[in-house]
């Protein structure tokens, strides 16, 4: 009787592609595990990556000192006062009209222009003919380049006269509100609702652009599906490019919200300045961050410029604020997004 067991009687392995006997594994690779290449690019990943974390270290700390000298001095409670007065005796100023201006502004342009961005970007990638979306996405491409100043210009020259209407309606109909209440109906419409719709058409650009590049990544294979299984065009974005685009459409819309906080040439272009604080945002007048600075950097003194670093310190961690909850967000919706795809 044969006592072989199965496993010495099992032939030997084949190389399905030559057909013959595949040759036995000795032992490990030999040769070098690392090529010089490959250490070089890690060194100089790795010294970008510490570079930055030292430029950011380095602008906290600069602003933070600065801020301190000024905040220190201030008569003030300079969180929440409603006045600029670094100059005064004693100083007072803070920046809780500046705070509001650039939220309220940054929060306006976003309603606009994320719904509008979204739909853009998905009928260039799943609607729009090949022909069309080409000079289309080419066109969105570059109103991104334009200058701020090139904005600011033609919001003060054409956007504000052409807004006096609406601001009329909205007062009108929604004036009962408080919100859409205009307390001068004559004024020009040089107020917080105008920036938003100025700051909504300067981040249209980059919100559409990089929403678009994320749905065109969408597996292929679940929109296939969706269609043989009798789903309308609709259907088939609503359940499989929207999902996967979604992390994509949350970055895309902090990238447009960090030029909508510290957007200084255009605001300044066409904000009426003045520390004023109303809900009305249709009356001329408030600030926002860097706008106030713009304004305000040449004339300053010492101690004021030490005020404005302090206001830009502020801007600085409403900055990194957004872009942590942003990540937080994308990190915890990272299964559903289509990510790990």
């Amino acid at each position: 009787m044969d006592t072989t067991s199965t496993s010495e009687k099992a032939p030997p392995p084949t190389d399905p592609a030559g057909g013959g006997t595949a040759a036995p594994a000795t032992g490990p690779v030999k040769g070098k595990a690392v090529r010089p290449g490959d250490k070089v690019f890690l060194g100089l990943s790795r010294g970008s990556g510490i570079t930055l974390l030292v430029i950011m270290a380095a602008i906290a700390g600069f602003l933070t000192y600065r801020a301190s000298v000024a905040v220190s001095k201030d008569s003030v409670n300079f969180l929440t006062a409603f006045e600029w007065n670094p100059q005064g005796d004693p100083p007072a100023f803070g920046i809780g009209i500046l705070a509001f201006g650039t939220i309220v502004s940054s929060l306006i342009a976003m309603i606009i222009a994320v719904p509008i961005a979204v739909g853009i970007a998905l009928f260039i990638s799943h609607y729009a003919p090949r022909r069309l979306a080409a000079p289309l996405a080419y066109v969105i491409d570059l109103l991104a380049a334009v200058p701020s100043i090139i904005y600011g210009l033609w919001g003060a020259l054409f956007l504000v006269p052409y807004l006096d209407g609406l601001t009329r309606w909205l007062d009108q109909f929604f004036g009962w509100t408080t919100v859409f209440e205009m307390s001068n109906p004559g004024s020009p419409a040089r107020s917080i609702f105008t920036v938003g719709i100025l700051l909504a058409i300067m981040i249209l650009p980059i919100i559409t652009n990089v929403s678009r590049e994320v749905f065109l990544q969408a597996p292929k294979m679940y929109e296939e599906a969706a269609l043989a299984l009798g789903a309308t065009r609709w259907e088939t974005i609503r359940t499989s490019v929207l999902p996967f685009g979604r992390s994509g459409i949350i970055s895309a819309s902090m990238l447009g919200l960090g030029r909508a906080l510290g957007e200084t040439m255009a605001v300044a272009t066409v904000l009426s300045p003045g520390f004023l604080f109303t809900w009305h945002i249709l009356d001329p007048g408030s600030g926002t961050f860097a706008q106030n600075i713009a304004a305000k950097f040449n004339e300053a003194d010492d101690f004021g410029r030490d005020a404005l670093i302090a206001s830009g310190l502020v801007l600085f961690v409403i900055t990194l604020v957004v872009n942590g909850a942003a990540r937080w967000i994308i990190a915890r919706r990272k299964e559903y997004s289509g990510a790990n795809a």
